[in-house]
């Protein structure tokens, strides 16, 4: 057994690395820079389920985790049946490549809403890693061998959380990061813990508690955390507890926090976050800006990178807005402005220096649970039936298409070079011109 972890390790080492910066693939639930923009080029604007399918492979289960891409090969998390399992796909034909059994039980939550296989995988082109639903955490090679397992509710503190366990990983210079934001609903007892874990052996390098003084089902998050900024400056930023707290990766020192959409006067038991921030370029050509939704229709802020401590209300908060935040779809930002798409489906642009409004357009009615896209100049909006708007990113709205293919979606689209993977309930396609 030592011999077989010893080689793994060795295999590992020799294995090509991918340089963060400079890679098109889509190493993580909302790609390389964790926000959503991809630099690629020559994806499809309309298709349908006659028309530029490359390929389509059943899955054995549904789920609304998004796939992640790295060189020629796909991987996502799926049940079949009781099983929860990490696969491997060839991206070139739909191929499956290997399949893992990560865990095991069988949850939904909210019908069709969720299930225990909705966390997203993270890579770093030589190793993949993945959560599942009940805080079981798992890394492999990209070729399926096993290289580590743990459980977190054993390593930082039991799960307790209404939907099960959503919020996806992250892989930063050789760490695993993840928040666990979770609880009985009793501010006091303190279960949310922000950590990070040594990516190659499992070892946990830091583990840090995560106060902001959330009660009832608040405590709860299924947002994901994503990493803002660049370099040695990049802070992890953790989303939900009624907060938004970014932390050095490094070391798990906290660096700042944004606080106030959930005032004690007015509190609100059930305004648990779903939809994750997401950072851009700074409105004045700074150090970039982080775009805050929270949920219910209520508050969206834009705090700008580089402050330090409580933001709350000071010059590095950008703006605030009292309504509008969508609750499932995380947003975009990019090129000075920021998107919004709500769960109804209606697309908002603001500007990203003041907050201001361009414009606000209805796409398909629809229920919206997928992540928007910006890619190729275009914006990719996916609803609940698989609806796919496409339209073109600026400040003047243009629908370009709306494309179908028959069968239900939460997941969010995966760009390639030239492809656009949708994984629906029923199978993973792709679509390319």
């Amino acid at each position: 057994m030592r011999f077989c972890r010893t080689l793994t390790l060795l295999l590992v080492a020799v294995l090509p690395a991918l340089d963060e910066t400079a890679w098109a693939d889509w190493p993580h639930w909302r790609g390389p820079k964790t926000n959503g923009v991809a630099d690629v080029k020559g994806l499809p604007t309309t298709w349908s389920p006659d028309e530029h399918v490359r390929w389509r492979t059943p899955l054995p289960g549904p789920a609304g985790s998004t796939p992640i891409l790295v060189g020629d090969k796909l991987f996502l998390t799926t049940p079949d049946g009781t099983e929860l399992l990490l696969m491997a796909l060839d991206a070139k034909t739909g191929d499956e490549l290997w399949r893992r059994t990560v865990t095991t039980g069988e949850a939904s939550f909210r019908g069709d809403e969720g299930n225990l296989a909705s966390p997203s995988p993270a890579t770093d082109g030589k190793l993949v890693v993945t959560a599942m639903g009940d805080g079981v955490l798992a890394c492999y090679t990209t070729e399926g061998e096993p290289v580590w397992r743990l459980s977190l509710s054993e390593r930082l503190t039991p799960l307790d959380i209404q939907f099960g366990y959503a919020s996806s990983p992250i892989v930063h210079e050789g760490k695993v990061l993840v928040q666990w934001l979770h609880g009985d609903g009793d501010a006091e007892t303190e279960e949310a813990r922000v950590a990070a874990f040594d990516l190659a052996t499992g070892e946990t390098l830091w583990s840090v508690k995560r106060l902001t003084g959330a009660k009832l089902e608040c405590e709860h998050s299924y947002a994901s955390p994503i990493l803002a900024g660049a370099g040695n400056d990049a802070v992890f930023v953790t989303h939900g507890g009624d907060a938004t707290v970014a932390y050095d990766p490094q070391t798990g020192a906290e660096r700042w926090r944004q606080m106030g959409f959930n005032p004690p006067g007015t509190y609100h038991a059930t305004l648990r976050f779903v939809a994750s921030p997401a950072w851009g370029e700074g409105p004045d050509g700074g150090e970039g800006i982080v775009v805050i939704p929270t949920a219910k229709q209520s508050a969206v802020a834009a705090v700008k990178l580089g402050g330090e401590g409580d933001l709350t209300g000071t010059e590095n908060e950008a703006w605030r807005l009292d309504k509008g935040t969508p609750d499932v779809p995380s947003p975009i930002v990019a090129d000075g402005l920021v998107y919004l798409c709500g769960e109804n489906g209606n697309l908002t642009c603001f500007d990203a220096a003041t907050g201001k409004r361009i414009y606000r357009e209805r796409t398909v009615s629809d229920r919206y649970r997928a992540s928007p896209l910006l890619a190729d100049g275009k914006l990719y909006l996916t609803s609940r039936r698989g609806i796919v708007t496409v339209a073109r990113a600026g400040r003047d709205f243009e629908q370009l298409a709306q494309n179908e293919l028959g069968e239900e979606m939460s997941a969010s689209p995966v760009p390639g070079d030239g492809v656009l993977y949708l994984r629906t309930f029923e199978a993973l396609y792709a679509i390319g011109e």
